[in-house]
């Protein structure tokens, strides 16, 4: 499911970026590829913003850090693992593998879900 997820989404992205070349190209804007990416990214981060902001501002009301860590160090570890793979096929020390980033992405779902119920249950004894 998360592997046909990120591939339709690359699907989508490769279509947006396509698309945005196609009108560029041929409306004579002229953007060069960094302009693209500099108006394209920082619109794409402050919508991301909107919608991110008052999720993580209930969840912080509601006192759930734990989530809004979880979401973040997610975040993260999805850059990382992705720098990893693309660090493998640079420099040769291994197959850049989508499968190999699952697997990664899956240890910190399963591991941290452990992580939660052990604290849980900790703070259970600990009443």
């Amino acid at each position: 499911m998360f592997k046909k997820f990120l591939t339709k989404s690359v699907s989508l992205m490769n279509f947006i970026h396509n698309a945005v070349l196609t009108i560029n190209d041929h409306s004579g804007i002229g953007l060069t590829d960094k302009q693209l990416h500099f108006i394209f990214i920082g619109v794409f981060g402050v919508a991301l913003l909107i919608v991110i902001f008052p999720i993580f501002n209930y969840l912080a009301k509601k006192n759930k850090i734990i989530a809004i860590t979880w979401i973040y160090v997610f975040t993260i570890l999805v850059c990382f693992t992705l720098a990893i793979e693309i660090g493998q096929k640079i420099t040769g020390a291994g197959d850049m593998d989508f499968a190999d980033i699952v697997a990664g992405i899956l240890g910190y779902f399963v591991i941290s879900a452990i992580a939660i119920v052990c604290k849980k249950i900790y703070d259970a004894i600990k009443k």
